[in-house]
């Protein structure tokens, strides 16, 4: 097994590097897709199964809660364990689920057999972010990497609702969970003949239980709250000890960080304020772009009436942008810096919610959505590219996977905030729109008027991650060296 030692001069670059790219990458892209493609599928999962209108949401829920609480373990575990050790486990455990839940024959099996495709997502992609760090030097050719990474990251939600919609049309929605199968194993048999075993050189291999514990209970409880908050209520006396509960684990998380002689996210880490702001600019886009999602999918199912079908097609101009759009964004990126692209790419996704706040209830896709996408699409592509590039710039080798957990749960804890609160609101303003005018939640006026206020809300958070991120983002990142490591080689690596 090959150990990654951070404390001597790096390797001449992989001459594979390219093709363990496409690897990886391929392997986020199922991870990304998974998040999406269900959604529409849900009605015809609801009428196979039996799923009650209530149980339906946790199709989602389950997987959302075991994706988002274990990221940051899993990140931690692939620097200790073995980045390709934990890559093939977390694959073989989300393929295998997958199957399993094509297969399901009822509502609580599904539920289960989502959680573990979940688990397994959260080994997969900091594994996978990791090995991206650590197979390309820092500079033009990482950021090229990563742009391809943010490229796929940008656009799996609306690829994934296109592909949804495909396959639960054509195939049936169990297809939507087959089709990882092939993809999952042919990623596992190239894995030995690509990459290198790599652990973090730490000198050492004890392991923050405490601190796992605290953070894994911690992000997932909060996931929950968020979900049962969006169904129940933010007021109830539930949501309210869910959160709480969950603020107190992850407060008990920092606490015992501060402390651990081997912690499980090294807090100097948030030194690097390009990172830090990455990282809350990931948080804030993960809100706003999830919830996008979310609510764009109902406006189109139920009032402008488009079948799963229609509704994956109608994406494709999102997706389409976000792709060709993320060279152009990497290679900014690299010429004017993080501090500068990814402001602008937020700014540019909160006009575009803000031009979506004005959909009509007769709205036309070319007259109404065409435009809007088009731009969200450059947006989410300079903001996504540059924030990659960012979250892991400075970051050691031995932190690679930690500094890849972190960005990847920041975005999905942002991601199951967003929805809550767009919820809450798009029902709110509903209710209070068929109140006043005396019709139905469900009649399209009423629902358009709560999709509106939602758009404005989720610019209002993309524009707080443009100021926030412009206010935080170093124009010079620093790389800072770890205990015991030569300043020498991190200032070297640092003009790498």
């Amino acid at each position: 097994m090959a150990h990654e030692n951070v404390t001597q001069p790096r390797a001449e670059p992989d001459p594979r590097r390219w093709v363990i790219l496409a690897l990886i990458v391929m392997a986020q892209f199922m991870v990304v897709l998974d998040v999406a493609i269900v959604n529409v599928a849900l009605p015809s999962i609801k009428n196979s199964l039996h799923f009650s209108q209530v149980s339906l949401q946790w199709v989602i829920t389950a997987y959302s809660i075991l994706f988002g609480g274990v990221l940051m373990l899993g990140g931690r575990l692939s620097d200790l364990l073995g980045r390709r050790r934990l890559f093939v486990i977390g694959l073989a455990l989300f393929s295998v689920s997958s199957l399993l839940d094509g297969l399901a024959w009822s509502e609580p099996s599904l539920i289960v057999f989502r959680a573990l495709q979940g688990l397994g997502a959260a080994l997969v992609s900091p594994a996978a972010l990791s090995i991206l760090t650590t197979t390309f030097q820092e500079g033009r050719e990482r950021n090229v990497a990563l742009g391809v990474w943010g490229a796929v990251s940008g656009s799996g939600g609306a690829v994934g609702v296109l592909l949804g919609g495909v396959l639960t049309s054509g195939l049936g929605w169990s297809w939507i969970f087959f089709v990882n199968v092939p993809v999952g194993v042919a990623v596992i048999a190239a894995t030995p003949f690509l990459l290198h075993e790599s652990v973090a050189g730490l000198g050492h291999r004890h392991f923050d239980f405490a601190g796992a514990a605290s953070i894994t209970a911690g992000l997932m409880l909060l996931v929950y709250a968020m979900t049962h908050a969006a169904q129940h209520g933010w007021g109830t006396t539930e949501t309210i000890v869910l959160i709480a509960l969950s603020v107190a684990l992850i407060g008990g998380f920092f606490a015992i960080e501060i402390r651990s002689k081997a912690p499980l996210l090294p807090l100097r880490i948030f030194r690097l304020r390009t990172l830090s702001g990455s990282n809350v600019g990931g948080l804030l886009l993960g809100a706003s772009v999830f919830a996008q999602f979310f609510v764009l999918t109902l406006y189109m199912q139920q009032v402008l009436h488009y079948s799963a079908l229609t509704t994956g097609f109608a994406y494709i101009g999102l997706a389409l942008t976000i792709v060709l759009c993320a060279g152009i964004a990497q290679a900014l990126t690299t010429r004017l810096g993080v501090h500068v692209v990814m402001p602008v790419g937020m700014a540019i996704a909160a006009g575009a919610l803000v031009w979506l706040a004005q959909v009509p209830v007769h709205g036309e896709y070319w007259t109404n959505l065409f435009g809007p996408f088009l731009l969200g699409g450059l947006g989410l592509a300079l903001a996504f590219v540059p924030m990659s590039i960012g979250a892991l710039t400075g970051v050691r080798g031995s932190e690679a996977g930690v500094a890849s957990g972190l960005i990847n749960t920041v975005q999905q804890v942002g991601g199951a905030i967003g929805v809550a609160i767009v919820t809450t609101i798009a029902t709110t303003f509903t209710n209070n729109y068929a109140s006043a005018h005396h019709t139905g939640a469900f009649a399209p006026a009423a629902l358009v008027n709560g999709f509106r206020a939602a758009f404005y809300v989720l610019a209002g958070i993309a524009a707080a991650g443009a100021v926030i991120s412009a206010l935080l983002l170093e124009r010079r990142p620093a790389l800072q060296a770890a205990p015991g490591e030569e300043p020498g080689l991190a200032q070297a690596e640092a003009a790498a």
